[in-house]
């Protein structure tokens, strides 16, 4: 048997790409080592357009029915102003919701089994099944080879499809930032909270049965002396913000700190002869922006178009993968370069920082550039002169 595509890895973009393929009318398998439910590393955040593709999919209502939250308002401190309001809605979706990995990978994984995709879990791959020519053609699993016209990894920072295939990395800056966090009962807030705090930052996103996520960074070379006394230095940034340390302190942990220093920030080549990447195996940034799983949606939606066209004929297969690796590139870069530019940590130079404090004061200016940090709003039409004059001219 050769199925269309094997799709590698069935978290946030594995599950809606073989759902998606599927539900166009294509045999696909979805293998994961893991089985579901199960936790990752994860910000968890699900900004507004992630639920409009979940409202396109016909899974926003399980989601919402996961009890998580609705974050009605987002607030970002830098200390000498804040800028706070309601993200904007996009596409009929108007509230961002943090929702756990347990809940959410099961919900995916489970409308890709009911869209007619064959799920495997606890399958690890070995390797790759290639051609005399070098064209990959399947998967090596445990129970043999396993033959697909195209070969999707979808298996995160670490994938083993990107290995086998050599794919290198470009546009491509190494962790700036070490993260951590744990989750607490009774410490949400109104929404979503990010405090900038010069070398930390602190962020609290409530989340499924009362708990909030409380995630600390710091700047990648202080990661050491931070790993030193994790418990301390993670508690001692949260005491710069004496409210939320005052509710923390309130509060129950309920699970340990977790946390991580491999957060690089890339563009990995993301397609060749029968194979092709999506997700945070091509594309992987710091998680300042929160967005990881909103990208890993609209690149599952960009990915799964481009393939089924090359499997129906309309285009050769091999040139629309590629065709989607330029859109994808095209449509992120903005992304990563800002988000490179938040995780050094460094102040802001004088004329950000006075354009921040003007959007700070305008609630109506607040929501927009909410819009840019939610992938709603294009970054480089938002930073554009004429509309950077736009906003200091309301002054």
């Amino acid at each position: 048997m050769t199925y269309a595509a094997v799709v590698v890895g069935a978290r946030a973009a594995g599950s809606p790409t073989a759902m998606l393929l599927a539900r166009q009318g294509h045999r696909v398998l979805l293998v994961d080592r893991a089985t579901f439910p199960s936790d990752v590393l994860s910000t968890h955040l699900l900004h507004v357009p992630a639920m409009a593709y979940l409202r396109r999919w016909g899974l926003l209502d399980r989601v919402v029915a996961t009890g998580a939250p609705p974050l009605e308002r987002f607030t970002m401190d830098f200390g000498p102003f804040v800028i706070a309001g309601p993200p904007p809605s996009f596409d009929g979706a108007q509230h961002a919701y943090c929702v756990r990995r347990t809940l959410l990978d099961k919900i995916l994984v489970d409308a890709a089994r009911e869209a007619g995709v064959e799920v495997r879990e606890n399958f690890t791959v070995d390797g790759l099944l290639r051609d005399a020519d070098g064209r990959v053609t399947g998967v090596h699993g445990p129970d043999g080879p396993v033959k697909a016209r195209i070969v999707i990894g979808a298996d995160g920072l670490r994938s083993v499809v990107a290995r086998e295939t050599g794919a290198g990395t470009y546009d491509a800056t190494p962790s700036l930032t070490a993260c951590y966090y744990a989750y607490y009962r009774s410490v949400s807030g109104l929404g979503a909270e990010i405090y900038q705090l010069g070398d930390r930052a602190v962020v609290v996103f409530p989340t499924n049965d009362n708990l909030a996520c409380v995630f600390v960074a710091c700047p990648i070379a202080q990661f050491h002396a931070f790993r030193d006394d994790v418990e301390g230095n993670y508690l001692e940034a949260i005491g710069r913000v004496p409210e939320l340390a005052a509710r923390v302190a309130a509060g129950e942990r309920v699970e340990r700190i977790r946390g991580t220093a491999s957060v690089p920030n890339f563009f990995r080549e993301s397609h060749g002869p029968g194979w092709t990447l999506v997700g945070d195996a091509g594309y992987h940034k710091d998680p300042c922006m929160a967005s990881g799983i909103t990208d890993a949606f609209v690149c599952a939606q960009l990915l799964a178009d481009a393939i089924h066209s090359g499997l129906t004929g309309e285009r050769e297969l091999d040139e629309a993968v590629a065709s989607y690796v330029a859109t994808r590139d095209d449509r992120f870069r903005p992304a990563l370069q800002l988000a490179c530019q938040l995780a050094s940590m460094e102040p802001p130079p004088a004329d950000m920082a006075e354009l921040l404090a003007t959007i700070a004061a305008d609630p109506a200016e607040s929501t927009r550039f909410f819009g840019v940090l939610q992938g709603s709003t294009p970054i480089p039409e938002y930073f554009d002169p004429a509309n950077i004059g736009r906003i200091m001219s309301g002054r």
